[in-house]
């Protein structure tokens, strides 16, 4: 089982937005289940779960870990394909965000279209990776920092935004034969406590937001945009 896998197929991803399907989903990603185990727990009758794990099987989302007799009957014992579960913005490829329309730095939707578009280069990555047998060489940083003043957030920003531009200048080889782009992202923003109904914090929701985004070494900035209350 795959910790977690990016579904990029529209037909995938509607089966797995099915609430009973999601459910499925969830208790075999504890464990492998059989449809008759599966009924009580999710209060259907064994043939209709089973009509919802072949929908899910036909997608790629279970596979058979098994079966096993139970007196005249072999039980197919299902399994989840993965922990956790990502829908690509290639599930709705006509309407997916698209990053380069426009750029603005302190644009929280800009920020969303960025991780939009890194969910679908990531997981694409991944499924030539698997495909090909080969690893991906990836990396990221994930921190957490408070900021006394609004003044010193905007301090950060600069910083931050001309440290990577530095080094984004010092090893950017443009003209390398047989190198390999490498794209970077880098975000700020505000911190979604545990439980929130999905509005951010009003405290720094309407500029906290910055990035530096696919920089190459003659666009690095030397500065970012000063960010106020």
């Amino acid at each position: 089982m795959l910790d977690v896998t990016v579904i990029e197929d529209p037909a995938a991803a509607a089966a797995s937005l099915d609430p009973i399907r999601a459910r499925l989903l969830a208790e075999l990603a504890a464990g492998p289940a059989s449809a008759a185990m599966l009924a009580g727990k999710v209060g259907l009758p064994r043939q209709k779960v089973n009509y919802h794990l072949k929908t899910l099987e036909r997608h790629g989302l279970v596979e058979l870990a098994g079966e096993r007799r139970k007196g005249n009957v072999t039980e197919r014992l299902m399994r989840a394909t993965a922990a956790s579960y990502v829908i690509s913005p290639l599930a709705l490829a006509a309407v997916q965000p698209d990053p380069d329309r426009f750029r603005d730095q302190l644009s929280a939707r800009w920020l969303l279209a960025l991780g939009a578009r890194l969910v679908r280069d990531v997981g694409t990555l991944i499924t030539g990776a698997t495909k090909a047998r080969k690893r991906l060489a990836t990396y990221a940083l994930d921190g957490e920092v408070r900021f006394a003043s609004a003044a010193d957030r905007a301090a950060f920003i600069q910083e931050l935004t001309a440290g990577v531009g530095a080094l984004i200048r010092k090893y950017d080889s443009a003209d390398a034969e047989g190198g390999r782009d490498h794209r970077i992202v880098v975000a700020v923003h505000p911190t979604v406590k545990p439980g929130a109904s999905g509005t951010a914090d009003a405290s720094g929701a309407a500029d906290a937001s910055g990035t530096a985004e696919g920089l190459k070494a003659s666009e690095a900035p030397a500065a970012a945009p000063e960010l106020t209350d």
